[in-house]
């Protein structure tokens, strides 16, 4: 595993192919108040990068023009929040986009454990620790649990996508999973405009 460490945008001739992971980590889970701190992808190959944003300083010209390309498939792991936090901070489309869970709570409607660490035991049979998802991401030095943690994020996703695909495909719910994923932009717009708690679709 290589995890590399990038200030404020990636590497201007950075590729990740045609399909990149992505997550991100931020001071809390309200996108439209809690700052975004990291922004990490992977090609699937067991490299990952990670941006780490200084406040205020959302430039990040490479990055933006990866995750705004419309060639390229983004994989997240609930996508509602990390397409509603890139669209509020770096601006951009981070269209075509997969979830993993999602498609996890589409076609694996046996449980109801669709969180990554249970997907990626289930799936994979790869043990990860979430123990530093409460840590300060705000900090201007992160430790190497933090960086450890935030690689493992992203590492996964593209393995993920393909066993879920599988089960999506047997199950015949493949469309659906691809409509409602196609709906994310807009349940983001709905959260960042807010509408995060509310349901427009009850009576």
């Amino acid at each position: 595993m290589s995890v590399t460490l990038h200030k404020g945008d990636l590497p201007k001739n950075i590729s990740f192919g045609k399909t990149v992971a992505v997550d991100t980590e931020a001071m809390g889970l309200k996108n439209a108040r809690d700052r975004l701190c990291l922004a990490q992808l992977s090609a699937g190959d067991g490299t990952a990068h990670l941006v780490q944003f200084a406040p205020g300083a959302y430039s990040a010209p490479n990055l933006r023009k990866i995750l705004g390309d419309p060639k390229v498939m983004k994989i997240f792991h609930f996508a509602r929040f990390d397409y509603a936090i890139l669209k509020h901070y770096l601006d951009i489309e981070s269209t075509p986009l997969y979830c993993t869970r999602i498609a996890s709570m589409i076609c694996r409607t046996f449980t109801d454990k669709h969180g990554l660490r249970e997907l990626c035991k289930e799936l994979l049979g790869i043990e990860i620790s979430k123990q530093q998802q409460a840590s300060d991401w705000g900090a201007e030095t992160l430790t190497q649990e933090q960086i450890a943690y935030a690689a493992n994020d992203v590492l996964y996703l593209h393995a993920l996508k393909e066993k879920l695909d599988q089960a999506l495909e047997r199950e015949g719910r493949m469309e659906l999973a691809r409509r409602t994923m196609e709906f994310i932009p807009t349940r983001a717009a709905l959260d960042l405009a807010g509408w995060a708690e509310v349901d427009i679709f009850a009576h």
